[in-house]
């Protein structure tokens, strides 16, 4: 599920950055526009691994 969380949020970090730097949002021209059922589905999804991802920063990291 971690992999999975930072996976999203590289996706994510990756639109910001093209929509910062370029004024392109992948996500909205892969899924039909900012406002599309898909799009807003894809944007809910990185969001809750945005939020998952909080738990990384509190989590005991394993001793190996």
């Amino acid at each position: 599920m971690d992999r999975l969380a930072l996976i999203l949020m590289i996706v994510g970090a990756l639109n910001w950055g093209l929509i910062g730097f370029f004024g392109f949002d992948l996500v909205a021209s892969i899924f039909g526009g900012q406002t599309a059922l898909l799009s807003r589905i894809i944007y809910g999804i990185v969001g809750l691994a945005g939020l998952y991802s909080i738990s990384l920063l509190v989590r005991e990291r394993e001793q190996v």
